[in-house]
């Protein structure tokens, strides 16, 4: 989760991408809706949901780090100076225009939400580069990131305001518009339609990926292992778990294999399911076992240790012994 320090960052939805805060909020909403309504397929256990949540804190946390990569951020900036530059263009080619409400002043208003929005992503990225480089951007860098945070939170508020204003102009204007104004017109427009177009694409984005945190869990995990810096566990801090050798025969039990003396521990068939698959296990399958206790597939629980090196139950981190588990789990 975001650090009051350093909190994803709110961004305008008008003629640039939607808040970034959003997709993580409904993201949590989702998880916690798909928790309520399991009656129609088999409802998952207490474990598998924290499993699920602990996914979503973590693409929570990885979200402001992605926003604000050099690619996301060229692609928003380079989008935003084309909403200004259609702007000026259409100034230039409608000047005899003369519409029956102020569009004018609508889109002069709307270029200037992008300029402000360019400018306090540009600052914020300089000043994340600087601080990852261990040096200070600029004086005052704390008063400054403040200063940021409610430049955007004030654009924010401030450009759904203008959007409902500009629709109830252009919806005003009606047929008279057209007739005395159409470029103004259809740029506006745009503009609108493009602000309802990102607001429901960020909305479904969302939703889909709080969908596949509790439907597809391990397809969130490749995702981040194939995408985030691997930040976790080495190959070697995993390769000393103790692995084990499942089996359904008589009692369900697993086996400690690569040992002269295995360890072999008998757990309940509710158990015997990985809590991050949903996936029973099958006789013979290879599973891991953490120091707190918990064991999953090994293919599962690696992945996932490679991105954070804790127990996605009980946030036990294997790197720390003496970081003791949640005594609520």
């Amino acid at each position: 989760m975001s650090s009051p320090t350093d909190p994803a960052p709110l961004l305008p939805p008008s003629g640039r991408f939607p808040s970034r805060r959003l997709p993580s909020l409904t993201l949590r909403g989702a998880v916690r809706f798909l928790q309520r309504n399991t009656s129609n397929r088999r409802a998952m256990s207490e474990p598998s949901m924290l499993v699920r949540e602990a996914a979503a804190e973590q693409l929570d946390e990885r979200q402001g780090d992605w926003a604000y990569s050099k690619p996301v951020v060229v692609l928003d900036t380079v989008w935003n100076l084309a909403f200004v530059a259609a702007a000026l263009a259409v100034f230039g080619m409608s000047w005899r225009e003369k519409p029956g409400v102020p569009l004018r002043l609508w889109i002069a208003g709307y270029a200037l939400q992008c300029l402000l929005h360019v400018a306090c992503v540009v600052v914020e990225y300089r000043r994340r580069i600087a601080r990852r480089l261990g040096i200070q951007f600029l004086d005052g860098n704390l008063d400054q990131h403040s200063v940021i945070r409610h430049l955007e939170s004030a654009n924010t508020m401030f450009s759904f305001l203008w959007w409902i204003i500009g629709f109830y102009w252009v919806s005003a204007g009606g047929q008279d518009l057209i007739n005395n104004a159409p470029q103004l017109y259809w740029l506006c427009i745009v503009f609108l339609a493009f602000d309802v177009f990102f607001v429901v694409f960020c909305v479904a984005l969302a939703c889909f990926i709080g969908i596949a945190v509790c439907c597809c869990l391990p397809c969130i995990i490749a995702l981040l292992y194939a995408v985030v810096d691997q930040e976790g566990a080495s190959d070697e801090d995993i390769g000393q778990l103790p692995k084990y050798k499942f089996s359904s025969s008589g009692t369900t039990s697993m086996a400690e294999v690569g040992t002269d003396q295995p360890h072999v521990h008998t757990i309940s068939e509710e158990d015997a399911e990985c809590c991050i698959c949903l996936s029973a296990y099958d006789d013979g399958v290879m599973l891991r076992e953490l120091p707190c206790g918990h064991h999953f597939h090994c293919s599962c629980i690696d992945k996932w240790l490679r991105i954070n090196a804790i127990c996605p139950l009980c946030k036990y981190n294997i790197l720390k012994p003496s970081f003791h588990a949640r005594e609520d789990v």
